[in-house]
């Protein structure tokens, strides 16, 4: 059995044995964390954080996850909207004047963080996301593609950054930045989007599939956002890259330009700790470790749903809250590659998994595996409660 580092609690053994089995199976690296009421109660990670099998992956080792970074932007939001200074059923327009061009007035705050805005796809330049200003300006640009509150189409790249401007018109910081004053800082957390330099050395480049190279894409036109809400709940999805005419390949994800930029929709770094102790806030009702994030009705907002049905870009059924894909009562997203985070406001857990490893989407179960491991755990807790 591969060899694991960390801890965990005795009733959770599911989990490590979870993720020693994927090791086994090929994976390369990948770290897990289970945190209930705040706290962990298991964080394990093994494997090796390069594609050579030479540098163990270690306690701090840190990695890409992702549309799992649209939780932590969603956050962001939530936070500003509990505080009073957003209004999720405002027009965008009313913090961000030039977005309402090209008939976007009636787009508000909620179609934004719901998927229904009506601009899914990134029609400029991969180098052009690397550059804020660039960026924005092109959404505030476009045309809403459907009537937005009509109907969702995943926004895989761009939400981040029509979130994140929302962030910066009201705060004068960027989402980035707003996240380490105001979410990351106070926890404690070691997460961050767009990372300095300092931190390159402990980063763990995404690998390809089998069979695969640095060119690789996906797509949910080719059916690779698999399984989300196809599963009995608890399910976790499986990220999708944008579909559309510029295709953000591996080789973008694993560039310093990518590592350096805030893309709020998919340039996370961190590790599983650092993932469930940030959306413990969401399962703990606004706060975890005597930080309070968001009031109690804050946090529900987010769990209230904004859209049910066909998924123009996923191409199958799902439930949006504010930021949050919604599964029954579990609320969450996966990221392209593997990593996953699932919320239990119940049961008060939080489950994350992230990797290094990619799989081909249609196949990958891996998230799921993981989040069902950690029920099993779960139900033993609540036996001796």
């Amino acid at each position: 059995m591969a060899d694991l580092q960390g801890s965990y609690d005795d009733l959770f053994t599911a989990v490590p044995s979870a993720l020693a089995a994927l090791l086994d199976g090929g994976d390369v690296g990948g770290s897990v964390a289970v945190f209930v009421d705040g706290e962990p109660v298991v964080d394990v990670w093994g494997g090796f954080a390069d594609a050579a099998r030479e540098v163990p992956w270690q306690r701090d080792t840190i990695v890409n996850v992702y549309s799992v970074t649209k939780t932590m932007t969603a956050l962001c939001a939530l936070v500003l909207a509990d505080r009073g200074e957003l209004d999720p059923d405002a027009p965008v327009a009313r913090y961000w004047p030039e977005f309402a061009a090209a008939g976007k007035e009636s787009v508000l705050v909620r179609h934004l963080l719901s998927h229904t805005a009506g601009l899914p796809d990134w029609d400029g330049p991969v180098a052009e996301i690397y550059d804020w200003q660039a960026a924005t300006a092109r959404l505030a640009a476009q045309a809403p593609q459907w009537e937005p509150g009509s109907a969702a189409g995943y926004h895989s790249l761009t939400q981040g950054f029509l979130v994140g401007e929302v962030v910066r018109r009201i705060t004068g910081r960027t989402p980035g930045e707003f996240f380490a004053d105001e979410i990351a800082g106070p926890l404690g957390a070691d997460f961050r989007m767009g990372l300095p330099a300092e931190h390159d050395h402990r980063v763990a480049l995404t690998v390809p599939p089998p069979s695969r190279d640095e060119d690789y894409i996906a797509g949910a036109a080719n059916g690779e956002a698999a399984h989300a809400g196809t599963t009995p709940s608890p399910a976790t999805p499986t990220d999708a890259t944008p579909t559309v005419p510029t295709a953000i390949r591996l080789r973008d994800g694993n560039s310093v330009a990518w590592r350096r930029a805030q893309i709020p929709a998919a340039s996370g770094f961190g590790n599983a700790r650092s993932v469930a102790l940030v959306q413990s806030a969401m399962a703990c009702g606004g706060s975890v470790r005597g930080v309070r994030l968001l009031s109690r009705e804050g946090v529900d907002r987010a769990w209230e749903e904004q859209f049910s049905g066909e998924d123009r870009r996923l191409g199958m059924p799902i439930s949006w809250g504010l930021g949050y894909g919604r599964f029954g009562g579990t609320y969450g997203w996966g990221g392209w590659g593997g990593s996953t985070v699932m919320i239990e406001p119940e049961a008060r857990m939080v489950v994350a998994y992230v990797t290094n490893q990619m799989r081909e989407p249609a196949a990958d179960t891996r998230g799921l595996d993981i989040v069902m491991a950690a029920y099993d755990g779960l139900k033993g807790l609540q036996a001796d409660g």
